[in-house]
C-alpha cells in the first residue's frame, strides 16, 4: 500500500509538470517579440520539434527502461531532465538578442523538456493507478486535473512576472519546484511493478491488438486539437482579435483552467454521467469551439477568451479517459498503455506545434487553420464511438511482431458500491 506522502508527491509532481510543460507556450509572445528573441512563426513552431521527438521516444521506451532501472529511477530521471530544460531556458535569456546563440539553446531546452515529460507523465499515471486500484478512472482524472491546473497557472505566472519586469521568473520558480520534488522523492519508496510477460528465446513479441490503433488515432487527433489552443491561442488573440499581451495570457490561462475544471467536474459527476458518454460529447464541444474561433474577428478579445475557455472544457477529460479506458480494455499491454497514449498524443502535439508555423508564414491565416481543425475534432468524435464500444474478446487477441512492451494487467477491483464497477461493465 502506498503511503499518504507518496500519493501527495505524485499529485504534486503532476501539478509542477503542468507548469513546466506550458512554460514555453506561455511565453510565446516573448519569443516572437522583436525586442526579445525575435523569432518568426516558423522558428517558434519548429522550437517544439525536439520536444516532440524526445517526448515520443521517452514515452515509448519508458516501460522498457523501468524494467532495467526501476520505475522510480525513470521518474527521477524525468525530473532531472525537466530541471535541465529550465536551466537552459534561463541561460538563453543571457543571449536572447543573438539568435545564433539563443535559438540552439532553446532547441536543446525543449528537447530536455520533452524527455522529462515523456519519462515522468506516464510514470505518474502508472503510480496513481497502482496506488488507487479501487478508483482508477477517478484517480487518473484527478492527477490530470492537477496537471491541468499547473498548465493553467503557467500563463498567469508569466503575466505576473512580465508585470514585475522579469518574465524569466517562471523558469526560476519551475526549477525550484522541480528540485524540491526531486529531493523529497529520493527518500520515498515509490514502488510500482514493471514486469514483462515471459517469452522464450527467439519467440516473437505479441502483436499490438487492432483496437490499440483506435486509441492511437484518437490520441493524435486530441494532441492536434489541444495544441492548437494551447500553443497558438496567444498569437491568434494578439494578431487577429486585437488583444493585449495580458488578454492573450488570460485566454491561455482560461483554456488550461477549464481543462482542470472539466477533469474535476467529470470525475465528480461520473455517478450520473458515465465516462463513456462524456467521452463522446466532448469532441463535439471542440468542433463548435474551432468553428467559433474561425469566425471571430477584431476586436473581440473578450469573446476569444470565452471561446478558448470552452475549448478547455472540451479537451478536459479526453486524454486521461483515453489512458484509463485503454488500460482496462487492452489488458495485455496495460503497463505500457499510458506511455503509448502519451507518445501518440505528443505526435499530434508536434503536428500542430511546428506544422502551423510554416502555414502561417505562407499567408494562411490562423483563423482558417483553427476552422480546419474542426474537421480533426469531428474525426475524433467519430473515433470516440469506436473506442467506447465494448469489444468482443476475439478483438483483444495478440499475434507476433509488436514494438511495444507488454505486461500482465494490473488488478482493478472496484470497491463495493462504486458506480465505476457498473460503468466498467458497460464499457
Amino acid at each position: 500500500m502506498a503511503s499518504k506522502t507518496e500519493r501527495t508527491v505524485v499529485n504534486a509532481a503532476g501539478l509542477v509538470q503542468g507548469i513546466v510543460l506550458v512554460t514555453f507556450p506561455a511565453a510565446s509572445t516573448i519569443f516572437t517579440e522583436k525586442s526579445e528573441y525575435g523569432l518568426s512563426s516558423t522558428q517558434y513552431g519548429n522550437m517544439f520539434l525536439p520536444q516532440v521527438a524526445l517526448a515520443i521516444t521517452a514515452s515509448l521506451l519508458g516501460a522498457r527502461l523501468a524494467r532495467r532501472i526501476t520505475t522510480k529511477n525513470v521518474y527521477l530521471l524525468g525530473l532531472a531532465a525537466s530541471i535541465t530544460a529550465m536551466m537552459l531556458l534561463l541561460a538563453s535569456t543571457l543571449v536572447k538578442t543573438n539568435q545564433a546563440a539563443a535559438y540552439p539553446l532553446l532547441l536543446v531546452a525543449t528537447a530536455f523538456l520533452g524527455a522529462g515529460f515523456g519519462l515522468t507523465v506516464p510514470v505518474l499515471n502508472t503510480y496513481t493507478s497502482v496506488f488507487n486500484p479501487d478508483s482508477v478512472d477517478r484517480s487518473v482524472l484527478a492527477l490530470n486535473a492537477l496537471l491541468g491546473l499547473g498548465t493553467a497557472l503557467a500563463p498567469i505566472l508569466v503575466a505576473i512576472f512580465v508585470g514585475l519586469g522579469f518574465w524569466w521568473g517562471l523558469p526560476i520558480l519551475s526549477t525550484v519546484l522541480l528540485a524540491g520534488l526531486l529531493a523529497v522523492s529520493l527518500r520515498l519508496p515509490l514502488e510500482a511493478a514493471a514486469t514483462a510477460s515471459a517469452r522464450a528465446p527467439g519467440q516473437a513479441r505479441p502483436r499490438l491488438p487492432a483496437r490499440f490503433w483506435l486509441y492511437a488515432g484518437f490520441a493524435v487527433a486530441y494532441g492536434i486539437c489541444e495544441t492548437m489552443n494551447g500553443n497558438w491561442s496567444g498569437l491568434e488573440m494578439t494578431t487577429r482579435l486585437g488583444a493585449s499581451a495580458t488578454q492573450a495570457s488570460l485566454a491561455l490561462a482560461a483554456f488550461w483552467a477549464m481543462v482542470t475544471v472539466g477533469r474535476v467536474l467529470f470525475a465528480a459527476i461520473g455517478r450520473w454521467l458515465p465516462e463513456r458518454v462524456t467521452y463522446r460529447i466532448l469532441p463535439l464541444v471542440l468542433v463548435g469551439t474551432f468553428l467559433l474561433t474561425g469566425v471571430l474577428s477584431r476586436p473581440h478579445a473578450v469573446a476569444g477568451i470565452a471561446v478558448f475557455a470552452l475549448a478547455g472544457l472540451g479537451c478536459s477529460a479526453l486524454l486521461p479517459l483515453t489512458i484509463s479506458f485503454g488500460e482496462e480494455d487492452l489488458t495485455a499491454m496495460a503497463a505500457a498503455m499510458a506511455g503509448a497514449v502519451i507518445a501518440f498524443y505528443q505526435l499530434g502535439y508536434g503536428i500542430a506545434a511546428f506544422g502551423v508555423g510554416p502555414l502561417a508564414d505562407a499567408g494562411i491565416s490562423l483563423s482558417r487553420i483553427f476552422g480546419f481543425t474542426a474537421v480533426i475534432a469531428a474525426a475524433m468524435a467519430l473515433l470516440s464511438f469506436f473506442v467506447t464500444r465494448r469489444p468482443a474478446p476475439a478483438e483483444l487477441a495478440a499475434g507476433p511482431d509488436s514494438s511495444l512492451p507488454v505486461s500482465p494487467a494490473r488488478p482493478r477491483t472496484p470497491a463495493p458500491g462504486d458506480p465505476r464497477s457498473e460503468s466498467s461493465r458497460k464499457r
